[in-house]
């Protein structure tokens, strides 16, 4: 029994956080992109913010484009997906705080047991969603945390498509940028 108190104490706590962590975010929202003048930190740091919100969205493709533009894109892509992956568990912790709503269900149960015999294609899914820019990958975070996806696969999967997705966008940007300056030599 002292284990189900605890684990409802530590629900409620991540479900704090991310109320805490969204609402700081929405304050501070024109802050960010001071960020950007740290160079990679700032590059991580900002994707960690940008990914973290679950209903009120921050550009960070947007900004990852254009510091690739200036820095190199492969180093962009990597502390913009790391930091993307790491924001991503906003939406993770936010499943795992509701995950008591849905944990008796027997829709619920039958998820788990498809998820235990499919676990390759659970991963490549999150990882296939982290990918593609949707703004519909929190749902996917807040799923793997209420079914309780063990948290460093969901990392792990999670920051491989996000660095891919990013590195896409940086490299647009860099090669926007030389593009741009190609066609117009005196910029």
């Amino acid at each position: 029994m002292k284990s189900k108190a605890r684990l409802s104490i530590y629900r409620a706590l991540a479900l704090i956080l991310v109320i805490a962590l969204m609402a700081a975010l929405f304050i501070f929202r024109d802050r960010l992109q001071d960020l950007e003048r740290f160079g990679y930190v700032g590059i991580f740091l900002l994707s960690i913010a940008a990914n973290a919100t679950i209903i009120i969205p921050l550009p960070g493709v947007a900004f990852t484009t254009a510091m690739g533009a200036i820095f190199n894109p492969f180093g962009v892509a990597l502390a913009a997906g790391m930091g993307a992956a790491l924001g991503e568990l906003s939406g993770y912790l936010a499943g795992f705080s509701g995950q008591a709503v849905i944990e008796n269900a027997a829709r619920y149960e039958k998820l788990l047991a498809w998820m235990r015999r499919h676990q390759v294609m659970t991963y490549g899914l999150i990882l296939v969603l982290a990918f593609i820019p949707n703004p519909a990958f929190d749902l996917a975070g807040m799923s793997a945390g209420a079914l309780k996806i063990p948290l460093w696969k969901f990392l792990i999967a999670c920051s491989i498509g996000k660095i891919l997705k990013m590195l896409l966008f940086a490299l647009a940007g860099y090669y926007s940028l030389n593009w741009i300056t190609g066609i117009f030599p005196d910029i």
